[in-house]
Order: structure tokens, then C-alpha cells, then sequence
């Protein structure tokens, strides 16, 4: 039976799962990946994929750091926000680039790159989790239960905003404008807040 304390950190690390997977920079990475797909399943699957491959990246980051008693020094963890902000504006560039939904041919790539930039996520959030569950957890076995049930409350919460984020796109599928213009919006605001993260990420540097 698990003790009321072990549950309730668990129950916490769920719930901030689902919150991290509402941060501005997630959502928006996964957005301009959904716009190209026009099937509310590929969408919902772009989710999951970013949650495994975020997942996967914490909890191997974490259990290293957490194992060996390190920390993540602060210009790393900047340096990989730095790496987040480039992909944001990579991410927006190629969907203004492209002006088609994903085919059946690209559906495998598409899962990979959704894996890829949830994993490119995970890595610039480690630093915060391990602190987070040094916060939380009294032991080892707490500190990976807590990362495990963080990452599928984030995989949850990626897969619930990525269903509802793939709905504009496929009722814009028919209207082949519409859908271009969509498509173009994800893209612009992908750029723009890229751009914007790395300036801030760049203050950081020199606080």
C-alpha cells in the first residue's frame, strides 16, 4: 500500500506534469508541428510523442545528477533554454516553408521530431526538475517516482492541449487558405516568441 505522504507527492508530481505541459514554449513547439497534420490522431500523437521523448530526457538527466549527488551549473542550464529558443525559430521557418499536410510517407519522421524536440525540451528542464525533487523526495525511490509520475502527468497533459490544439487545423483542412494562413500564424508566433526566449535567455547570462 502506498503511504499517504508517497501519495501525495505523486499526486503533486502529476499535476505539475500536466502544468509544465502548458508552458508557453511547449505549446508552441507542438503547435507548429500539429498545423501541418489536418488528422485530429496525428495531432493527439504528436503530443504523445513529445511527452516520451521529454520524459525519457528527465528522467535519465535526473537519475544521473540525482544518483551522483551533481547539479546542473546555471550557464548549462541557460545554454540549453539558448537551444530551445533556436528551435522555436527553426520550427516556425519550417512551417512557413511548408505549405502541405504531412503524408502518409513522412508520418514515421513526424513522430521522431516530435520525440526529438520533447527530448530538446527535457533536457533545458532538467535543471529545474532535479531541484524540484530534491525539494520533494526524502530518497532515491521517491525522487524516481516523482520524476516517473511528473512525466505522465506532462505526457497526459501534452496529449489533452495537442487534441485540442490539432481542432482549428482539421476544420480548416477543407479550406485550403484557410489552412495556409493558419499554418503560417503557428509559424510567425513560433519565430517570434523564439526570438523573444533567446533575448531573455541572453539577460539571463549577464545577471
Amino acid at each position: 500500500m502506498i503511504q499517504s505522504g508517497l501519495l501525495s507527492i505523486l499526486l503533486l508530481g502529476f499535476t505539475l506534469g500536466i502544468k509544465h505541459a502548458t508552458e508557453p514554449d511547449h505549446v508552441i513547439a507542438v503547435s507548429t508541428i500539429a498545423s501541418q497534420t489536418k488528422r485530429l490522431s496525428r495531432s493527439s500523437l504528436a503530443g504523445i510523442f513529445w511527452g516520451l521523448g521529454h520524459t525519457a530526457i528527465l528522467l535519465l538527466i535526473g537519475i544521473i545528477v540525482i544518483s551522483f549527488g551533481q547539479h546542473i551549473s546555471g550557464s548549462i542550464a541557460l545554454s540549453l533554454e539558448l537551444i530551445v529558443g533556436m528551435m522555436l525559430v527553426y520550427l516556425g521557418l519550417s512551417g512557413l516553408k511548408s505549405d502541405k499536410a504531412i503524408n502518409v510517407v513522412a508520418i514515421k519522421y513526424f513522430h521522431k521530431k516530435s520525440f526529438l524536440i520533447g527530448g530538446i525540451h527535457g533536457l533545458a528542464g532538467s535543471a529545474a526538475l532535479v531541484i524540484m525533487t530534491t525539494a520533494q523526495a526524502q530518497n532515491s525511490r521517491e525522487a524516481f517516482l516523482f520524476m516517473l509520475i511528473f512525466g505522465v502527468g506532462t505526457i497526459f497533459g501534452m496529449l489533452l492541449f495537442t487534441t485540442i490544439l490539432g481542432l482549428p487545423f482539421l476544420l480548416s483542412s477543407r479550406q485550403k487558405k484557410l489552412s495556409i494562413n493558419i499554418t503560417r500564424v503557428a509559424s510567425i508566433i513560433s519565430i517570434v516568441y523564439g526570438v523573444y526566449y533567446m533575448i531573455e535567455v541572453g539577460r539571463n547570462f549577464f545577471i
